[in-house]
């Protein structure tokens, strides 16, 4: 199975739902392993943004990635559009903070993609396989994953209005049925929310002729495309925000009220505990790569590596480690500074494991961002590292990393570093 991208490039303009703000959007096609990236042209910088569940910044009636002055909004639709293309790798330029809602569907950016053209590339596309049952609850919305050697997304929604009550659909995810029974669903909203939601700097851009708009009783000016247009919107909404594990998830999941917030914590879940056709390795590799030897190296196995893209990592924390002597003693805890060192190191592996003659070549970490410590970490622990690259240019690279003990976060940091030559 190859890895997929447009042919050519292709544009759409109008204005952002929630921002207001008139906008054009470029797929650009991209390198084998380049992942999902979005690129805001109109900053300075031109800060690149990768489709990725570390990236998440909202989740409050759209998901949102990036920070601060980065973030862009209302991601879902359009990437919902690259999942159902099957497109591993691409660019997304935006000269604003939002890509356009268009008619409110999925079907002009679904339309838009596979009009380009698909080309394949080298290399094989990242697979998420859920290997045994999960179950989540973040909110009011649930959620089941079982294994499937496809995917399938079995939706239930539920509100007290006379055009939606319960509604429940399947939908077996491929191009052709995603263009058939989901594309032309258009987002939507109640009439009552609109005042509360502007006062909180949403729905800027809306109007009945992008959004779906529900009175007490009726809608207003549209007619609906399905009787089950809400659901099969939502459903939609699901499958843009599973983009944001960086891989085409293999699974049923069936989902219960679903939500943005939801579906973002089904994607992390994804990305911690499915099976991934990626790269493992052992000790003997990592002393390979990287130059710190003991009482310094941190890292014990390499359990994940997508191209230049991401990293997993682990570290077995036993009480024979030399720094419990003295950090502590008859109350041990791993100093901070040392998990993001470790954390570093999975950093560092990322990149020389893509040169040449890693023995020649040291990284330099150059500065630290957001750093937090969420929980201690002590003997018998043991640590998942997962560093991702948030921007690499030339020698230089930012890197996302975030520490799991046991599906606890107990720490994050944002590494800005450099390859250089011994």
């Amino acid at each position: 199975m190859p890895r997929r991208t447009i042919a050519r490039p292709v544009s759409l303009a109008g204005v952002g739902l929630h921002t207001g703000a008139c906008t054009t959007v470029t797929c650009l096609p991209a390198a084998a392993g380049r992942g999902i990236v979005f690129r805001r042209s109109d900053l300075a910088e031109r800060p690149e943004i990768p489709a990725q569940v570390s990236q998440v910044e909202a989740t409050e009636r759209r998901t949102a990635i990036g920070h601060g002055s980065t973030t862009i909004h209302t991601v879902e639709h359009l990437l919902a559009a690259v999942v159902a293309a099957e497109l591993d790798d691409l660019e997304i330029e935006l000269d604003g903070p939002e890509p356009p809602i268009l008619d409110g569907s999925f079907a002009p950016y679904f339309d838009a993609l596979t009009q380009a053209g698909i080309t394949e590339l080298p290399g094989e596309p990242l697979l998420l396989e859920v290997r045994a049952p999960i179950t989540l609850h973040e909110g009011g919305a649930s959620y089941v994953v079982a294994p499937h050697p496809g995917l399938v997304l079995t939706t239930t929604i539920e509100w007290d209005h006379p055009l939606i009550g319960r509604q429940t659909g399947s939908f077996e995810i491929s191009p052709h049925g995603f263009r058939e029974q989901l594309a032309a669903a258009r987002t939507f909203g109640f009439t009552h929310e609109v005042e509360s939601l502007r006062g909180q700097g949403l729905l800027k851009g809306a109007s009945t002729a992008s959004v779906v708009a529900l009175s007490a009783t009726d809608v207003i000016g549209t007619t609906l495309r399905w009787p089950d247009e809400f659901l099969r919107h939502k459903t939609g909404d699901i499958l843009g925000d599973l983009a944001l594990t960086g891989g085409r998830v293999r699974a049923h999941v069936v989902a219960t009220r679903p939500s943005h917030r939801g579906n973002v914590a089904l994607a992390r879940a994804l990305v911690r505990t499915a099976r991934r056709n990626a790269t493992a390795m052992d000790i003997t590799r990592i002393l390979e790569v990287i130059p710190h030897r003991y009482p310094f190296l941190l890292v014990d196995r390499i359990l994940e590596v997508e191209d230049e893209r991401r990293v997993v990592g682990l570290k077995n924390v036993t009480i024979n480690e030399p720094f419990f002597q003295g950090h502590f003693p008859g109350h041990p805890i791993m100093p901070g500074v040392l998990i993001v060192e470790a954390m570093a190191q999975c950093g560092g592996f990322l990149l020389l494991g893509n040169v040449e003659d890693p023995g020649s070549k040291v990284v330099y970490f150059m500065s630290l961002d957001r750093v937090k410590f969420r929980r201690p970490v002590v003997p018998g622990d043991q640590l998942r590292f997962e560093v991702t690259m948030l921007q690499l240019r030339g020698r230089n690279c930012r890197m996302k990393g975030v520490a799991w003990v046991d599906g606890n976060l107990v720490a994050e940091a944002e590494m800005a570093a450099r390859l250089v030559d011994k």
